[in-house]
């Protein structure tokens, strides 16, 4: 099975999982978050940097052969 389809079909799966309540992310310094009277903007700037370092990390680990 190509890789590429590996990785979309787990990105669907964690994107419902989010969407369904079932897992969240915890707000790190660095979220930003705006309340209106209407609605509710979540900008999660902190969690993109800790992910993006991580994968790094988990990708330079094993993504060599």
């Amino acid at each position: 099975m190509n890789t590429h389809i590996v990785g979309v079909v787990i990105l669907l799966i964690l994107l419902a999982l989010m969407v369904s309540g079932h897992i969240s992310f915890p707000r790190l310094p660095g979220d930003l978050v705006f309340r209106g009277s209407r609605a509710t903007l979540f900008i999660p700037i902190g969690t993109c940097i800790v992910i993006s370092i991580v994968l790094s990390i988990l990708l330079s680990l094993f993504g060599r052969r």
